[in-house]
């Protein structure tokens, strides 16, 4: 037996305010903002699947995601592309394929949501 999980369990987003982070993702998210922040620089956003871990002490501006490491899902691509858009999320392509679309948090990670 491997004493390492096959599964992953939360993915480490780099955030220059955990706060201002904490809100944003939530806001985007649909959750509510009345979870702990843990030694003052973590945050986990608790979702469906593998968590998001917001973390404030190893955000450096080289640490940005340059690329998505990981997607949304959306189950309708040009609804939630529209929402991105009424919240003034910065947009950096449309509707690829009619699948996925990239954008950036305020930190500047490239994410991505994906029907």
């Amino acid at each position: 037996m491997n004493p390492i999980s096959n599964k992953i369990s939360g993915v480490f987003i780099p955030v220059s305010n955990i706060e201002n982070a904490r809100d944003w993702y939530c806001e985007i998210l649909g959750l509510p903002t009345d979870g702990e922040i843990f030694f003052g620089h973590i945050y986990v956003l608790p979702l469906v699947g593998p968590n998001i871990v917001l973390d404030s002490k190893i955000f450096a501006p080289d640490n940005v995601y340059k690329v998505p490491a990981f997607q949304f899902n959306a189950e309708d691509i040009h609804q939630a592309y529209e929402f991105m858009r009424s919240r003034n999320v910065e947009l950096t392509t449309g509707i690829e394929n009619g699948h996925w679309f990239n954008f950036k948090d305020p930190d500047g990670n490239l994410l991505m949501v994906c029907k």
